[in-house]
């Protein structure tokens, strides 16, 4: 079984080894930053920090291993922008121009710095083991809309937008085309002395970015072609987020060049799927005080999938896990099998959070 759960002190060593396979800002390959993260995980999990400075941190456990291993990990950004620390993108913007002269039509594209100070919430850090991938439990799926359940849960503690920047075709060496051609030129900095420095203080892309727009055509043709493109070990979130509701926004990462998605968070389809049910006590055992009392379990039927959470007061604060079960009731109840409530921690009758997958 595969639990989904938040992230603990615990899961340091297991999370590093995860952190590898991606290093980027949100989740890199440094143990101290991934400490620090930890830590701010579960302050925002447990509402010890302001709304703003939350970071959500999901794992994802195999419960096989013994103890339980981390194989992969999400991440929520309860809001990513601010007056002090905006949300820095270049919008890809198209300019047509003409010629009467020569009766020469031509279209340019050009790169405008923006900045967004009232901030969005963000999803990112999204890793899974090698191994792991291409399962028939579709982890990485499972990964993705955790957060989406999290935040239907929490609604108010996100903001209207959300945003997903996707990573880009990169260099064998991590390098970045489009930062060689650009960012580097008005920084004096390499891509990874850029992309560590901007986690801190994004000061100097204001302060040394040109302010005017950049014709991406004075830019060599190979470098041009990757303006707004997908890496392809990231095919696959692209064509998920578009099946929930996500587009390109037309902003790129001004760093790499990756492609930023977005969409109202209210219109993100997984949001307004997740409903609330109960736990139905099986037969043959009492169910908790609730003011229906006893319910016996739901006679088998049709089944359907469903990402099943629970949330407790008591550390591990967030639990969920993927289970094949009849809907619930027309009591609103839901027939979980034993080792489902084992790991999710539930008693008959105790509420729990369903997203249908």
């Amino acid at each position: 079984m595969f639990v989904l759960r938040d992230v603990s002190p615990g899961d340091l060593e297991d999370l590093h080894a995860a952190a590898r396979h991606l290093d980027s800002v949100n989740l890199p390959d440094d143990r101290e930053r991934l400490r620090q993260l930890i830590e701010v995980s579960g302050q925002s999990f447990a509402g010890q920090i302001e709304v703003a400075a939350r970071r959500f941190v999901f794992v994802l456990v195999d419960q096989e291993q013994s103890p339980g291993r981390v194989v992969g990990a999400s991440m929520i950004f309860a809001q990513h922008g601010s007056r002090r620390a905006p949300h820095i993108y270049f919008d890809v913007i198209e300019e047509e121009r003409y010629s009467e002269t020569l009766d020469k039509h031509l279209t340019h594209q050009l790169l405008r710095i923006g900045y967004n100070y009232k901030g969005l919430t963000e999803i990112g850090g999204l890793v899974l083991l090698p191994e792991y991938r291409r399962r028939p439990e579709h982890l990485g799926r499972a990964l993705s809309y955790v957060r989406f359940l999290y935040m239907a849960l929490h609604r108010r503690l996100f903001c209207g937008e959300v945003v997903s920047e996707l990573m880009p075709p990169l260099e064998p060496d991590g390098t970045s085309l489009l930062w060689e051609s650009l960012g580097r030129k008005f920084t004096g900095l390499s891509y990874q002395e850029a992309d560590r420095l901007s986690h801190q203080n994004k000061e100097f892309i204001r302060a040394l970015f040109p302010q005017d727009p950049l014709y991406v055509t004075l830019l060599p043709p190979h470098v041009q072609e990757l303006v707004g493109q997908v890496g392809p070990e990231t095919k696959g979130v692209e064509k998920m987020l578009r099946e929930i509701g996500f587009e390109y926004a037309r902003r790129i990462d001004p760093f790499d060049g990756g492609p930023h998605f977005h969409a109202a968070t209210d219109e993100i389809t997984l949001i307004g799927a997740v409903v609330q049910a109960r736990v139905a006590a099986p037969a043959g055992e009492v169910a908790g005080a609730g003011a229906s009392g006893a319910a016996p379990a739901p006679e088998p039927g049709p089944r359907r999938s469903y990402l099943v959470a629970r949330e407790s007061a008591s550390v591990p604060t967030f639990v969920a896990t993927k289970v094949d079960a009849p809907p619930p009731d027309n009591d609103g109840r839901l027939a979980l099998p034993r080792g489902v409530r084992e790991a999710l921690g539930a008693s008959p009758d105790d509420q729990v959070a369903l997203l249908p997958v």
